[in-house]
C-alpha cells in the first residue's frame, strides 16, 4: 500500500509538536491511532522515521528528509484544493492571515465589504506575526496574508494595498513639548529612552527602530504585546511611540488623553501588502481581495489624515 495524505499530515504534526500526545490533539485523533499510522508509514517506506524517547521524539535523518517532502506535498495538495475553491473569484473558502498591528483595525471594515460581495464565503482568519504567516503561506495553510513589506521568502508575491504613515503619539503634555517643532519634526529626534516598542518579533517594532535610526533596544524596555497596550501607556505619560495611521481611528477613541503629531515630509511609513504564493493559480480571487483591502485601508487612512493635520 502507498503512503496516505492522512499519514503525511500526522507525521508533520508529530514533527512540529515533538510528541505523540500533542500531535494527536492537533489532528483530533487518539494517541494510539496516531502512533499506529506513523508505524504503518514507516513500514510502507521501509525506514525508521522517528526515534521514540521517554519524553519526546526525534526525527531520524530519513525522517528529516521525509518531513521536507511531506510539507511540500501537503502544500501542493492545499493549492490544488484552493484552485477549485476560488476558481470563480472570491467564493468558497478563504484562509487569510493578518499581522496583529493591522488585524483589529483593517478587518472590521474589510470583512463587511467581503460579506457584502458574497455571504456564502467561508472565511477563516489567523492573526500572527510575520514569520508565522510566511511559514503558513509556504506550507499552504493560508491562501493569503496581509503584512508589511519587505517579505524576503522566495516564491511569494506581494500586491501593495496601502502606504501606512507613522505619527508620533504620547500624552497631551509630552506632545506639547514638541509644539515648536511642528511641521519640522524628524523621527531621529525622538530619544531612544522615550520610545516604547512592541515586544520583539513584531515587525512594527523593527520598523520603529529603523525610522528612528536606533540600532538596538535599551536595557530597560517597556515593550508591549499589543498596540493598544502601548497606546494606553503613552497616553498616561509613559514615553512616546509611533502609531500607524491605520490604527488612529480605533486607538484615539479609546484613549482620550492621547495626543498625536505628524512628522515632517517625507513622513516615515510602512507598505502593507496582500501576500500569496507566486504559484497560486486562477488569481482573480486575490485581485478581488486586494481591491477590498485597498478600499478599507484608504477609508481608515483618510480618517486619520482628517484627525491629524499633515506636515507641510
Amino acid at each position: 500500500m502507498d503512503v496516505t495524505l492522512k499519514q503525511l499530515r500526522y507525521f508533520v504534526a508529530l514533527a512540529e509538536t515533538g510528541g505523540f500526545g500533542l500531535a494527536a490533539a492537533q489532528v483530533h485523533v487518539t494517541q494510539p491511532a496516531l502512533s499506529t499510522q506513523i508505524r504503518e508509514m514507516e513500514d510502507r517506506l521501509g525506514t525508521k522515521l522517528v526515534e521514540r524517547l521517554p519524553r519526546e521524539i526525534r526525527l531520524t535523518r530519513a525522517g528529516q528528509d521525509v518531513l521536507v517532502r511531506s510539507r511540500r506535498i501537503l502544500a501542493e495538495v492545499e493549492e490544488l484544493a484552493q484552485s477549485t475553491r476560488l476558481k470563480e473569484g472570491l467564493r468558497g473558502r478563504l484562509n487569510l492571515g493578518v499581522i496583529p498591528t493591522v488585524a483589529p483595525y483593517l478587518l472590521p471594515l474589510a470583512l463587511t465589504r467581503i460579506r457584502a460581495r458574497d455571504l456564502t464565503l467561508e472565511l477563516r482568519v489567523r492573526e500572527a506575526q510575520t514569520d508565522r504567516l510566511v511559514e503558513a503561506l509556504r506550507l499552504g495553510r493560508l491562501d493569503a496574508a496581509v503584512m508589511a513589506l519587505p517579505v524576503s521568502e522566495p516564491g511569494l508575491r506581494a500586491d501593495p494595498i496601502a502606504t501606512d504613515r507613522f505619527v508620533l503619539a504620547g500624552s497631551i503634555s509630552r506632545i506639547a513639548t514638541w509644539a515648536d517643532r511642528a511641521e519640522r519634526l524628524r523621527p531621529t529626534e525622538v530619544s531612544p529612552d522615550q520610545l516604547l516598542l512592541l515586544d520583539e518579533g513584531h515587525c512594527l517594532a523593527d520598523q520603529a527602530l529603523e525610522v528612528c535610526a536606533i540600532s538596538a533596544r535599551r536595557q530597560v524596555d517597556l515593550g508591549a504585546s499589543s498596540l493598544s497596550t502601548l497606546v494606553g501607556l503613552v497616553s498616561e505619560g509613559f514615553g512616546l511611540t509611533l502609531l500607524p495611521e491605520i490604527a488612529i481611528r480605533t486607538e484615539t477613541a479609546s484613549a482620550p488623553r492621547l495626543a498625536l503629531m505628524r512628522f515632517a515630509a517625507p513622513e516615515p511609513s510602512r507598505t502593507l501588502a496582500l501576500v500569496r504564493r507566486q504559484s497560486s493559480v486562477d488569481a482573480a480571487w486575490a485581485d478581488d481581495l486586494a481591491e477590498i483591502l485597498r478600499d478599507a485601508a484608504a477609508e481608515l487612512i483618510g480618517m486619520a489624515r482628517d484627525r491629524t493635520a499633515p506636515a507641510a
